[in-house]
């Protein structure tokens, strides 16, 4: 490629990146990867390559992921129908071993390749590895669900002092082994909280959480935690956003200062939210 063909460098807009560094230098981002940018794989690439920079510029990214789509059409392929209670997959031994399968030995495999052709070291995690997420069975009429009832962010951090990234799959084990489906929302804020992360990220199919104007719907940009009661009652949040909303709250109560909800369909939208004080998702903050 010749120098008249290389894109130029913009110095100014760097520059304007110091604040945003100086804030992230060495601290960790939650990241909670899902939704349609999981399964397209342009705005994979873009994914990989924001958290690639991140890490980079200095940055400790941790990635948690989810992989519903993928274990549906899974169970589909074997001839399996796959039930849901309130957002909750039905999960009997079968549907716990394609869960497993899909998420540790496809999703986190796939990710952490990616993630090493840039250079960086990854590593794939179950939470059943080194007991990082102990959990009990949530529900018997739910099956293998379980609820998180700790997590050992110990393996974290040390891979974390080796320069490692985790990719972490939601799944959890209780103390007879048993090993049990996670909701990836819940697990990401907890794991988020153990890390003292100062931000988690939730990327979605959705710009972020959606109130009418009018004729149109429209972001709310910034949340207060004391106004979410008001929202759900008013019938602003609802359905699958409600747990989600919540467990955002519940981080931010415990000492994550901001979670993001952003919508993953928009290219590299992870550097969007890290090094911009204008944020296009929803904000929520105390």
């Amino acid at each position: 490629m010749s120098r008249t063909d290389q894109k130029k460098v913009n110095p100014e807009m760097l520059v304007e990146m110091i604040p945003f560094l100086r804030r992230y230098h060495k601290k960790v981002i939650l990241i909670k990867y899902g939704g349609n940018a999981m399964v397209n794989d342009e705005l994979k690439k873009q994914v990989i390559e924001d958290i690639v920079l991140m890490k980079y510029m200095g940055m400790y990214p941790v990635v948690i992921h989810g992989g519903g789509p993928e274990i549906t059409s899974m169970l589909e392929l074997i001839g399996k129908k796959s039930t849901f209670v309130e957002g909750l997959r039905v999960t009997d031994k079968e549907t716990m071993t394609v869960s497993e399968m899909v998420l540790s030995g496809k999703i986190a495999k796939d990710l952490v390749a990616r993630i090493s052709s840039y250079g960086i070291k990854s590593i794939g995690l179950s939470g059943q590895d080194g007991g990082l997420i102990v959990a009990e069975q949530k529900n018997p009429e739910l099956g293998y669900v379980g609820e998180i009832k700790k997590i050992n962010s110990e393996l974290i951090n040390k891979l974390l002092n080796e320069d490692f990234i985790p990719v972490i799959s939601s799944i959890g084990c209780d103390e007879n082994g048993n090993r049990y489906n996670i909701n990836a929302d819940e697990a990401a804020g907890k794991i988020a909280i153990e890390l003292n992360a100062p931000v988690q990220i939730m990327l979605t199919n959705i710009q972020g959480v959606m109130k009418s104007q009018g004729d149109e719907m429209k972001v709310i940009p910034r949340i207060n935690v004391k106004e979410i009661d008001v929202y759900i009652k008013d019938g602003v949040i609802t359905g699958g956003m409600i747990p989600k909303v919540k467990g955002c709250a519940e981080s931010v109560m415990k000492g994550v200062e901001k979670v993001y909800i952003i919508d993953g369909r928009k290219s590299h939208s992870l550097l969007s939210e890290i090094f911009s004080d204008l944020h296009e998702g929803t904000v929520i903050h105390k």
